[in-house]
This record gives structure tokens, sequence and C-alpha cells, in this order.
């Protein structure tokens, strides 16, 4: 929790210089500019490609996760999970452990239960301010954005978007809880069918629970098998969902193993080996039950899985870590780490100077005194990174043809240098002129390239005469 808040709280606030041209938070998503910055990063709207490849690798992500170690992303990362566990540590400091809590929600209203319920309430809605606030502060620079905000003076979608953000984490946060994951959520429905045999969740291992007894000592005594489970109902107590994991896999569980820790505690009391409630895949799970159970044919004996002096049998098998690199998980961990690679090493080559031209409709063509051809382009000149710099436009092939900028005055050439501006595209309007020729070609190309030829960018274009339109 401590972790995943962290990085949602404080990273707007973290600094990456890119110079006096550019914005200095580290990850801004720029929607004036279009623009989106990942420290060394930053992205066009033409590059959102990045962005898919970012929810591919998201969706391989959770594949992979939940075929290794099951609803994981559930129990320890999902936004849900982490505010209502926030809003529990809250609940907890204020009104008690679970015991004071429901003593307190059956107790009549009183002065001391209401300042309780004010200040849990009170300290929720706080939270929900200060979680809508942090999520606006990637779309602005974070230190002004604040200063704006308690100024009175930021855009108005600024505080709409807090007051949403506020109601929905407050509700669905503090109010619904579990009720969002079992009722709203399609995760559960969709990551169960991405679980097979080899997969870790958390299981009640009954071959070694079973028979349950609040009193083993005095029921050994007379003569009754009984397992390690003393039905003391800690895994119960702890589970934010309100499942009995004792019951068997269950829709609702998110796999956040308060329950192991509950169940390990009791054991380490009793002097017992932990793992009653475990990480154990359904395998494992089958072949210790199949042993303790002779094969499904009578109850679980747990003569049959234990020595005399307590310790397990050899046969009873546990979890190797090997299983986790099977056919599937490598499978979708190579997919993950193709497109990540991919991506990474398009970010590395990618050109950062890029070149749009659009030829004019009307006229297609003008027709001078002196017999030359004219067409006119409007050039647009991307320079993609935050510092100005000189390209150099030129025209390669089309024999005998200048080109014009009208900015730079009357001269006629094959190559002009201007200045392009950072993180910003300069239009040009730019006339192509070719004296008469026999030449049969009317295609040639614009290129742009920078003066210190770090980056080169090439449109093919087409000069239009008499004869080529129809």
């Amino acid at each position: 929790m401590l972790i995943t808040l962290g990085i949602y709280y404080l990273a707007p606030w973290i600094r990456w210089d890119r110079g006096p041209y550019a914005p200095d938070q580290a990850i801004l998503i720029d929607l004036s500019s279009r623009r989106y910055f990942f420290f060394f990063i930053e992205i066009w709207p033409q590059e959102f490609y990045y962005v898919a490849g970012l929810l591919v690798m998201a969706g391989f992500g959770l594949f992979l996760v939940t075929s290794a170690v099951g609803r994981a992303w559930c129990g320890y990362a999902c936004p849900q999970t982490v505010w209502v566990d926030l809003f529990l540590v809250v609940e907890r400091a204020i009104e008690g452990d679970r015991n004071a809590r429901m003593k307190l929600d059956a107790g009549p209203m009183s002065v001391a239960k209401l300042r309780k319920r004010v200040v849990k309430h009170s300290t929720w809605l706080l939270i929900g301010v200060v979680t809508g606030g942090a999520w606006i502060f990637y779309f602005a620079d974070a230190p002004s954005l604040l200063v704006s905000l308690f100024t009175g003076r930021a855009p108005a979608a600024a505080y709409t978007t807090v007051a949403i953000l506020t109601a929905t984490t407050y509700v669905l946060g503090g109010l619904m809880r579990e009720q969002v994951c079992t009722y709203m959520c399609p995760w559960p429905r969709i990551q169960g069918a991405m679980l097979d045999e080899n997969s870790l969740v958390v299981t009640y291992n009954d071959w070694r629970g079973e028979q349950r007894s609040r009193y083993p000592k005095k029921a050994r005594a007379k003569g009754l098998l009984v397992g390690d489970c003393v039905d003391c109902n800690a895994c119960v107590a702890v589970c934010p969902m309100g499942i009995d994991i004792r019951d068997g896999q269950q829709m609702e569980c998110i796999t956040c193993a308060l329950c192991i820790d509950a169940c390990d505690g009791v054991m380490d009391k009793r002097g017992k080996p932990r793992g009653l409630i475990a990480y154990a895949t359904l395998s494992e799970y089958s072949s210790n039950m199949s042993l303790a159970t002779d094969e499904g044919r009578t109850a679980v004996q747990p003569s049959r899985v234990r020595n005399d002096n307590g310790t397990f049998v050899p046969a009873i098998r546990y979890f190797n870590w090997r299983i986790i690199f099977r056919p599937r998980t490598v499978f979708y961990a190579v997919a993950w780490a193709s497109v990540g690679m991919a991506m990474l090493v398009h970010l590395a080559f990618r050109e950062r100077l890029e070149l749009n031209v659009v030829h004019d409709r009307n006229p297609q063509y003008v027709l001078e005194s002196d017999g030359s051809l004219r067409n006119g382009y409007t050039l647009r000149v991307l320079n993609m990174v935050p510092t100005p710099r000189d390209v150099n436009i030129s025209l390669v092939g089309l024999e005998g043809a200048t080109m014009r900028i009208p900015e730079f005055g009357k001269e006629d050439a094959r190559s002009f240098t201007v200045h392009a501006e950072p993180d910003a595209a300069t239009t040009l309007k730019v006339f192509v002129t070719r004296k008469p020729t026999g030449a049969a070609t009317n295609e040639f190309l614009f290129v742009i390239e920078d003066t210190d030829h770090a980056d080169r960018a090439t449109y093919r274009a087409a000069f239009n005469a008499p004869g080529d339109i129809k």
C-alpha cells in the first residue's frame, strides 16, 4: 500500500530538467500542447501507438501474473484494494479493531460514537480530496496548479475533476468496498478463466486441517481423528471480502493472503507448522487430498499424511518454484518482453524530425508567362525535440525545378534553411516552379535535415502538369 500510494501521490512532484523550452515535470500529460512527458521520453499525438503498446504489455502482464500467481493484481496492486486498505487503516485507528467496531456498530448513538463517525468520514473525505488533487497534478505543472487551486484561479475543469474523484473515492473505497469487486468489477470473471491447475492460489489445505476441532487435545483423548484447524475463524475475521476460504475457491477471493497471515499466527502459537492456509497449486492440492482420502474413497484421515511424531509423510507434495516456468507462462513472458523490447528499440532509433506536405487543390498548377509551371504546397515541419534548431529544406529530383518560400522573399533556389521552434510544428508555404523540359517524371522529394545532420525526413510529392489533370 505504501509503495503504490507513494507512486501515485508523489510522482507528479518529481522534477526532470529538459531545458528552457520544455516543462520540468517528470511525468506530465500536457493536453494543451498535446504532449506526453515521461522522464526523458516525449510522446506526440501521432505516436499514440506507444500507448497501444503499453496496453498490449498490460494485457500480457495480466495474463502472466494470473497464470503464475493467481489474482495477485487484485490482492496487492488494484486501486480499489489499495484505497480500501487505506480507508481500513483510518477506520482501525479511530474505531479500533474488528471486535471494537462491531461493538460500536451495535451500540446506541452517543457523543463518543458520533465523534468517531464524524472524524472517520471527514478523514475519508480528505483522502478523497487528496486523491482527486493528485490526479489533476498529472495534467499541469503541479506546484503552479496547487497554488491556483487554493487561490481560486484554477480552471473549472480542475475543481470538477477533484469533486468527482473525491466522491468516487469516498463511495467506492469507504462505503461500498468489497461490493465493487464482487458486483461491479469484470476482472474476477476474466481472471478466473486464466487460471490452470499449476497457478498459485490461496488454498485451505483441508487434507491437513480436517477434521476441525476447537479442543483438539480433548478430541484426541477420546480417540477422534482431528486435523490442525481449530475452527478459530481468524481467517474469516481478517478477510476483506467476508468469505471463508475453507469453503474452497470462490470468485470473491482477491488473493490478498490476509487469511494466510492470520492462520500462520495461530499455527505459531500452537507449535504447528505453517501452511494450513497457503499459496498452493490445484495439482499439488489434488495430489495431497488424494493421499489423505485414499483417492476419494474415505474422509480425510490425518494418519495417512502424518508420521507418528506429527511430521508429514514424504509423499506430500510442496510447491516447486520451477512449475512457474511452464510453456504457458514462458509464452506470456516472451510476448510481454518482445513488445517492450520492440518499443524500446523504436524509441531509441525514432526520428525526431517529421515532414507533412499538402498539395494545393485549387489551382492544381499555374502556367506562368514564360511557359513555366508552378505548383503550390504547404509544408509542415515538426521539430519533436525541446530545443530550437535550423532545418535545411531541399528538392531532390524534378530536373530544372526551383522553389520559393514567400516568407523568405522572392528568391528561387533548390534549398532553404529555416528556423524550427522547439517542440512545435512550423508551417511554410512553398511554390515549386519548373521550366519547360522534356522530362517525363513528375515526382520528386522534399527533404528536410537539421544542420547537425542528426535527423532527416523525406516526403514524395507530385508535380502536376496540364496533361496530368483529368
